[in-house]
């Protein structure tokens, strides 16, 4: 009925053992199968539900907005307030355009930077993922800096050749290839890269970024679908004090329906039809639904000291999983910033994807599926991150801790 039976690839469970869930529920830090089993859930739906499944809040504001409507291809005052929430508490962008998902936020953002600079090449990094975007769905060929190779079937050569792969935490190689090439418009990155590993940078290579593209007159791109409104309101730009040019972001934006947006400074943001040239556009853009759910999470997220609580109880989860690794010198340890996190079969940091050991990932698939016999829920790849939402209560890390703990044991034996 459908190709694999799903509807993204991941969900195929194909880098796990067993079959993939069907899920009927979510409620809180929990999801129920069709099978009525009942999971403590890590995946979050891949990050955007920092407030857990069902919330409350957000419900009843999704079920007020739905009496009126689903959507009108026109503006809604939603549109306003939702823009006033993340603009008067978000320093680093000055205007944003709502879209339907992160892959268009940054297939929006090339674009854009392209039509601004009037250049048309893009350095991105091996190791992060920016969506199906044609142009960025390449990776690394033979060379450390080179032109990418396509990682996907059907996307033209002549699109592979606008984009140049860079490895991670390494500012001399990019210097190099910005100096050898003119017609660079945009540097794109992950901040945090979250997509291929939970690769973290120092603050110290992401100000390089900065520079760089300063000193070269181009673009810098934080790639926020991910870290965007989850390590803190203001992202990762926030987190390490660092002032992109363009900002992409998810699904968090819209309370985990299908929403993105992307926005930056002033003079860049005005070059988007119909002020500019630059032409965007989409039906479903910044509809009553999806908006309404990212009002009512916004408003959560700004209370005083939400992030605070949120990510002091994943460094106390986290820490406390590395302490049983280390005790029991197994190789694996947590990696974690906000409330991400996710294993690496490594005692040592993890910081590119070449660190990754391929092999490593049997141990990944064995314990992932006895996590799933005793109620943990986490993504099903070894390379996915996992996430931690307000709705995870002390009562519920522990019961998950001891679960953790038994199955990285029998994983290891």
């Amino acid at each position: 009925m459908f190709p694999g039976g799903v509807h993204s690839p991941v969900r195929a469970f194909k880098s796990v053992k067993g079959t993939p869930l069907f899920i009927k529920s979510g409620k809180g830090c929990r999801i129920t199968d069709e099978d009525d089993n009942e999971f403590i859930d890590f995946c979050c739906s891949w990050g955007p539900l920092i407030l857990g499944h069902c919330h409350p809040h957000v419900k009843k504001a999704i079920s007020k907005t739905l009496k009126y409507g689903t959507s009108f291809g026109a503006p809604t005052r939603k549109g306003n307030r939702i823009g006033e929430l993340i603009l008067n508490n978000h320093k680093y962008i000055d205007k944003v355009r709502f879209v339907s998902s992160g892959t268009e936020a940054v297939m929006s953002a090339i674009r854009l930077a392209r039509g601004y600079t009037g250049k048309n090449k893009i350095i991105k990094f091996e190791g992060c993922y920016h969506g199906h975007v044609d142009s960025l769905l390449v990776k690394a060929g033979s060379g450390l800096a080179t032109f990418g190779v396509s990682s996907s079937a059907g996307i033209p050569k002549s699109l592979i050749e606008e984009t140049l792969i860079v490895p991670l935490n390494d500012l001399d190689m990019v210097n190099k290839v910005l100096r050898e090439n003119e017609d660079i418009a945009a540097v794109i990155i992950e901040p945090i890269p979250a997509n291929n590993g939970l690769l973290i940078q120092d603050k110290s290579y992401l100000e390089g970024l900065r520079r760089l593209c300063n000193d070269y007159n181009v673009l810098l791109i934080f790639d926020e679908v991910i870290s965007g409104f989850r390590v803190g309101f203001e992202g990762a730009a926030g987190y390490y004090d660092i002032q992109p040019d363009i900002i992409t972001f998810g699904k968090i934006i819209g309370g985990g329906l299908p929403v993105g947006a992307f926005g930056g400074k002033h003079e860049i943001m005005e070059m988007i039809a119909p002020l500019g040239n630059v032409y965007q556009a989409g039906t479903l853009s910044a509809n009553p639904i999806a908006l309404s759910a990212g009002i009512a999470t916004i408003e959560k997220l700004l209370e005083k000291g939400f992030y605070e609580k949120l990510n002091a109880k994943t460094k106390w989860f986290v820490n406390d999983l590395n302490l049983f690794c280390q005790e029991n010198q197994y190789p694996l340890r947590l990696q974690t910033i906000g409330s991400i996190f996710w294993f690496a079969f490594s005692k040592e940091r993890v910081t590119s994807s070449d660190q990754i050991d391929a092999n490593k990932m049997g141990l990944f698939k064995k314990m992932h599926a006895l996590l799933l016999e005793q109620g943990i829920y986490i993504g099903p790849s070894g390379y996915e991150v996992g996430f931690i939402s307000s709705a995870h209560k002390k009562k519920d890390l522990k019961k998950a801790l001891k679960i953790f703990k038994n199955c990285i044991h029998n994983t290891f034996e």
